[in-house]
């Protein structure tokens, strides 16, 4: 990376994007709804179970302006725009976040909290991750929180993250995809004890799109 392009990734003015493609969001409080998405790449979290570590690697995508990030984006009609990754907050977003407000785009975020927060949203969906966890100001400002359910000792993470989160943020129990067969049923009977929760499913897989 040249200087030029490196000062243009540290403004915000470019990112390294890995796709951008229009679709229905999958998971969690707006599931079933149309969203485009923006897929950053970059990722140092490591989670073992990711369904997109192809994300990870920063030099393995392209920069792309935001002018042209926006550009594709126009071509759709779509109200809500999901900002993903990867893990998004490595980056500013300020720039990026400004310019679609000012198209009246809704602005989600989906993270794992690892990273300072930067950008202005409408909605921020936090999964933290136990190979990094997530920020105190992250955590407060979460308008939904999405835990993944890999292991028994996942319900204990999760607890512990509900009981920081603001007191209308929206709780989430997700299976992990590879064991969904396991946990699922154990995540059922958890959500009917403890009522305060919701279950979430991919279901963009169940309906094979992206």
């Amino acid at each position: 990376m040249n200087e030029k392009e490196k000062y243009h990734l540290e403004q915000g003015k470019k990112l390294p994007i890995m796709e951008d493609f229009f679709t229905i969001q999958g998971e969690g409080f707006f599931a079933g709804t149309p969203a485009y998405f923006i897929r950053i790449g970059g990722c140092d979290v490591g989670c073992h179970w990711c369904d997109v570590k192809e994300s990870w690697d920063f030099n393995a995508h392209r920069l792309v302006s935001i002018d042209n990030i926006i550009n594709n984006l126009k071509q759709f009609n779509v109200n809500t725009v999901v900002i993903t990754g990867g893990e998004p907050l490595i980056y500013n977003l300020d720039l990026l976040c400004n310019q679609l407000q000012q198209s009246s785009y809704q602005l989600h975020l989906e993270t794992s909290g690892a990273y300072s927060l930067s950008g202005k949203w409408n909605w921020i969906c936090l999964s933290p991750k136990k190979n990094q966890p997530p920020l105190e100001e992250v955590v407060k400002k979460s308008d939904e929180l999405k835990v993944i359910i890999h292991n028994n000792d996942d319900f204990k993470w999760a607890e512990k993250y509900a009981q920081q989160v603001r007191k209308n943020c929206r709780l989430y129990l997700q299976p992990e995809w590879s064991k969904k067969e396991q946990m699922m049923p154990k995540i059922v009977a958890y959500t009917q004890s403890n009522p305060k929760w919701t279950v979430s499913l991919q279901i963009h897989k169940y309906m094979g799109i992206p």
